[in-house]
């Protein structure tokens, strides 16, 4: 394809035109002229036109999958409530992102625009509220299948498409006048954490999710509050609870890893998704752990540049004391990768690649980390006695050259180049 963005940049320069705000107009979808695959605009208005005709009023009533959303803006004081699609039935699949690999990147847009918001502002120290909106959008977060709901807004539910890197995108949102929830019945794993209040939320997310509960289902119940001492319960926005679970899970999970032998070979898993393009290398050494991601020019998140931009966050066995560039990517891969080695009861040095193509038009949330590596990790990997001879097959796999791969990465420096004590006897 051959992408005429440049030259269109040039045109309208000196004009006092904004060639990032006008390139979607004059192109219209028909030009491609941001080099996408398909066009992100056109893949949005197609999916908000189809729940126009379903949402053009101020009631609603369907079956939540279940699903609440906990907005950031404003914080401390939110907006919390459900999120609604206008249809009844098994509506599970609408908000189970561990069933979305492998699915094109048009239904995970349907599935997500079709689901409404309700808004209802609170205060995040609100949670034992006598509000029965907080009180049902609780009851929905606790659920354990679609029950069904109703909803009456305030004024008729409006906007597109909303995208957040960290949480799944959703469709148009409106405040909320009233919500009802009936033939609602508990996860009975989440409803016995949020009834014990002298557990702490640490302690309760660690405990569902050992008794099996979907990462997704105890990001919702922590993100309304539900774990946790007592008074010191709040309500967490979505995003940040995404992170905060993925992140008390896997440094859970590192206390013992750490105690573990080492694997015996080095190992790369892949798998391909989305136009994501995933490579695992894991080494025979103590924990260290390192996310470096690959975005291709006019993807999600190198939308105008002419160059792959490429960044990484990495720790070594002591872990890291700062918030990582990432974002919840890091957490949540090191999650699916400490489940891994919880598994074998082993540790291992561990680099993740991934390369994003343009065939990403936009991004779907932290959750297609934490599945693909987790999906990656379910199949068999290759085996190699080297790092080297490892490396070379991740040429084979991802397009960007090793040498690159190294130049940004801290821990395959130090696979290559430190050396050791036991280098002296080898």
């Amino acid at each position: 394809m051959v992408d005429n963005s440049a030259m269109f940049d040039e045109m309208l320069s000196g004009d006092g035109v904004s060639a990032r705000s006008s390139r979607c107009a004059f192109c219209k979808g028909s030009k491609l002229l941001c080099g996408k695959d398909r066009c992100p605009v056109l893949a949005r208005f197609y999916s908000a036109n189809r729940m126009r005709s379903r949402t053009d009023r101020l009631d609603l009533d369907g079956a939540s999958p279940p699903s609440v959303f906990v907005g950031q803006f404003g914080y401390p004081k939110v907006s919390i409530g459900p999120m609604i699609p206008p249809f009844h039935g098994d509506t599970s699949l609408l908000d189970t992102p561990e069933r979305w690999v492998g699915l094109p990147i048009d239904d995970i847009i349907e599935f997500r625009s079709s689901m409404v918001r309700g808004m209802h502002p609170v205060e995040v120290y609100d949670v034992e509220s006598s509000d029965r909106l907080v009180e049902r959008t609780r009851e929905l977060a606790l659920a354990g299948r679609p029950p069904e709901t109703f909803a009456e807004f305030t004024k008729k539910p409006q906007g597109r498409l909303t995208v957040d890197g960290d949480a799944e995108p959703f469709g148009p949102s409106a405040p909320l006048r009233k919500f009802d929830i009936s033939n609602v019945r508990f996860d009975q794993r989440l409803e016995k954490a949020f009834y014990d209040t002298d557990l702490l939320a640490k302690d309760a997310v660690v405990s569902v999710y050992n008794d099996g509960t979907l990462i997704t289902g105890i990001q919702r119940a922590f993100s309304v509050g539900a774990f946790g001492v007592g008074r010191r319960r709040r309500f967490v926005p979505t995003r940040w609870s995404i992170t905060a679970v993925d992140s008390l899970l896997g440094l859970h999970m590192l206390e013992t890893t750490k105690t573990y032998p080492t694997i015996d070979e080095y190992r790369v898993y892949e798998t391909v998704s989305l136009d994501n393009r995933w490579a695992i290398l894991m080494m025979p050494s103590s924990w260290r752990y390192e996310l470096i991601e690959a975005w291709y020019p006019k993807t999600a998140w190198n939308p105008h540049s002419d160059r792959i931009a490429i960044m990484s966050d990495h720790e070594f066995f002591d872990g890291r004391k700062t918030y990582a560039s990432i974002g919840g990517c890091y957490y949540s891969a090191r999650m699916a990768v400490n489940e891994l080695l919880q598994r074998e009861r082993r540790q291992a040095g561990v680099c993740i690649m991934r390369e994003s193509h343009p065939g990403y038009i936009l991004p779907v949330g932290v959750w297609n980390v934490r599945e693909n590596v987790r999906a990656a990790l379910r199949n068999p990997p290759r085996k190699f006695q080297t790092v080297e001879e490892a490396m070379m097959h991740v040429s084979t796999v991802m397009d960007i050259p090793v040498s690159r791969w190294v130049k940004n990465s801290a821990i395959l420096k130090d696979a290559l180049y430190q050396r050791r004590i036991d280098d002296r006897w080898v």
